[in-house]
């Protein structure tokens, strides 16, 4: 079995302590309005950049940095400006498609990842970014077949990248799906002037839709069916086959996702590739790890097209059902280092001992657990209210910035 690399999404420095607190082995962020991220992540910028390196690597995981939108002549000052922070800093390797950044990169001795937006679906393709990228992240349409026979090619061909190593694959393994190949749509650019090839998607994809005849005025049935919003992505199931085929890097998407997001899918990926290599990948596991990705942001799940189907499945809601969702209850008002309490302020709403509680924050990550005891004013009690602060043990140091939620079950999913 090669070594398996899960590469984690992060769009905030929530989710990249989530992901290392997961046992992500890499991430992948981006900064700045070059990444196709622009609009619904919390914003990185390039003066982070030394930030993220560096808590990945005191962590021991790799940072890739996505640069993969459509790049214009009036990018490149600010292409190179971020190029000279990623090699000052010395991210692991840079996931883009367009030549410019390729060209770049080589000048500049970058490593370089090949990104799903090259649509990369053949062996040949794979022959000729060898001389760019020891990566390359292979079309979401292949099927596994394809994906096993690229994966052959490479060791029969012996295709190497400039590092001197066989080319590496890489797929998309959980997350969000475009109805567009590789991504690459015009729909919000049409319709809102916000084109999705440059970070700037408005989703126009995942709203409700009338289809009518121009001619006859009658109006079509599509099964109350979103059509042109697939459900998300998901192959915790056929994990096995996937690494069968040969692929080294799963990687998640959800960069606009929340820290409970990346925390939750990354950790079950990471333990469904350790039970395939100590032969304990069995039902029964699957069936928790699906139980927990089913209670973080999805639209349904289906395993895309690896599995040789020729159309998708499509959502018939406008946005998740996950089977849990958090409600935001207050923010950290101190800390007692010496006896682990954390103390937050309950802004709005209630709790009550017994519930679930989710904290977040730029060094806790996201943290869960069940509140067993309630303590208010030093006093133990059943409800806190608006106004109030409670306290309860906690290993980790809370700032002011760290946030507390309710975890509640999802009525609606």
């Amino acid at each position: 079995m090669n070594k398996i690399e899960i590469l984690a999404p992060v769009g905030s420095f929530e989710s990249l302590q989530a992901a290392i607190n997961a046992g992500a082995d890499a991430i992948y962020f981006g900064v700045e309005q070059l990444n196709m991220r622009t609009r619904s992540s919390a914003p990185i910028v390039i003066s982070d950049i030394e930030k993220v390196s560096k808590t990945c690597h005191d962590a021991g995981i790799k940072a890739y940095i996505t640069l993969n939108t459509v790049m214009y002549e009036h990018d490149m000052n600010l292409l190179q400006s971020i190029l000279a922070e990623v090699k000052k800093h010395n991210i692991d390797a840079v996931i883009a498609s367009d030549f410019a950044v390729m060209q770049f990169c080589q000048q500049m001795q970058i490593p370089l990842h090949i990104s799903t937006q090259a649509n990369v679906s053949n062996i040949e393709s794979v022959q000729f970014f060898s001389a760019f990228a020891d990566v390359v992240v292979l079309a979401r349409e292949l099927t596994l077949k394809q994906v096993e026979n690229i994966n052959k090619e490479i060791i029969r061909r012996q295709i190497k990248g400039p590092s001197g190593n066989l080319i590496k694959t890489e797929i998309f393994v959980h997350g969000a799906l475009c109805m567009a190949v590789s991504g690459k749509c015009y729909l919000s650019l049409h319709e809102q002037n916000a084109s999705a090839n440059r970070g700037a998607c408005v989703q126009n994809c995942r709203r409700s839709y009338k289809v009518i005849d121009a001619e006859s005025n009658e109006e079509l049935l599509i099964d109350n069916e979103y059509i042109m919003s697939p459900k998300d992505l998901c192959t915790i199931h056929v994990l096995d086959q996937i690494i069968d085929a040969g692929v080294s890097v799963l990687k998640i998407e959800g960069r606009s996702k929340g820290p409970e997001y990346v925390h939750i899918t990354t950790q079950c990926y990471k333990e469904a590739v350790e039970s395939i290599s100590t032969n304990t990948y069995i039902p029964e596991k699957i069936a928790v790890w699906q139980t927990q990705l089913d209670s973080v942001y999805n639209r349904g799940f289906w395993e895309g097209y690896y599995m040789g189907r020729k159309l998708g499945e499509w959502t018939n809601t406008p946005g998740s059902i996950a089977t849990e969702k958090k409600v935001f209850l207050g923010k950290g008002t101190k800390y007692y280092p010496k006896i682990n309490i954390a103390e937050f302020l309950i802004e709005t709403g209630s709790i009550s001992a017994g519930d679930t509680i989710m904290i977040t924050g730029n060094e806790i990550g996201m943290h869960k657990e069940t509140l067993s005891t309630l303590i208010v004013d030093g006093k133990e009690t059943e409800v806190a209210n608006k106004g109030q602060k409670i306290t309860f043990p906690f290993g980790i140091k809370v700032g002011s910035n760290d946030k507390l939620y309710k975890v509640v079950e999802n009525v609606n999913a």
